[in-house]
């Protein structure tokens, strides 16, 4: 079966950074900013234009084999990062502070410097080395932020299956953490493990229902 098509590796993004004068540019991008289980994880990844592997394209429209095969293929080829805020982080910083703070650090983190950041969504993370660039629906638009989305997902996939291992009564290595009607069930009759996002919603609603007898989270 073939791979969907990546996006254009020369964008008007791209066109307008190198006629700027960007040299070496990173794409940096999340996976689990939803879940109320497990950390957020963020890569960052600088391409070699010499090298980049077919088939790049936002990790929602790939299958887990796919993106599998371009994850091994991406870090084979290319400068990668890769940090994670677990539920702790969260909690401080909340998701989008804890998010913003992994990105910076993921950046921080490559072996090379890279003189612009293309960073997906609407958001350009404080503290960056260099200048930063938000792109909406980047990983459909930047090669670059397509393989960090690639990489981030793979990354935390494979981590959940570790949470899997360690609370394998919730499911974690099926559902991810999201909130699924099997999640909400293990979480009513368990209560929340330390993987948990204890401010998110129906975990802090748990805690709340523990608290007072008689409320109880209800699966949907």
């Amino acid at each position: 079966m073939l791979l969907p098509s990546r996006p254009s590796p020369i964008s008007a993004t791209k066109k307008k950074l190198l006629k700027a004068g960007a040299r070496f540019v990173a794409g940096v991008d999340e996976a689990g900013r939803g879940p109320l289980a497990g950390p957020v994880v963020v890569a960052a990844v600088r391409l070699d234009p010499r090298r980049i592997p077919d088939g790049l394209n936002d990790s929602k429209k790939l299958t887990a084999e796919q993106r599998e095969a371009l994850y091994e293929e991406i870090v084979a080829t290319a400068d990668v990062a890769i940090v994670s805020a677990p539920p702790s982080d969260i909690l401080t910083l909340n998701i989008r502070g804890a998010t913003l703070a992994a990105m910076t650090r993921a950046v921080r983190a490559l072996p090379r410097p890279v003189d612009r950041v293309l960073v997906d969504g609407r958001d350009i993370p404080p503290g960056l080395p260099c200048e930063g660039i938000a792109l909406i629906g980047g990983d459909g638009r930047s090669v670059s932020i397509a393989a960090a989305s690639i990489v981030a997902k793979v990354t935390r996939d494979r981590m959940c299956k570790i949470m899997d291992c360690d609370a394998p009564h919730f499911g974690f290595a099926g559902h991810k953490g999201y909130s699924t009607a099997a999640h909400l069930t293990a979480l009513n009759s368990h209560g929340p493990c330390r993987h948990h996002r204890e401010e998110f919603a129906p975990v802090a609603a748990l805690r709340y229902a523990n608290d007072h007898p008689g409320r109880r989270l209800t699966p949907c």
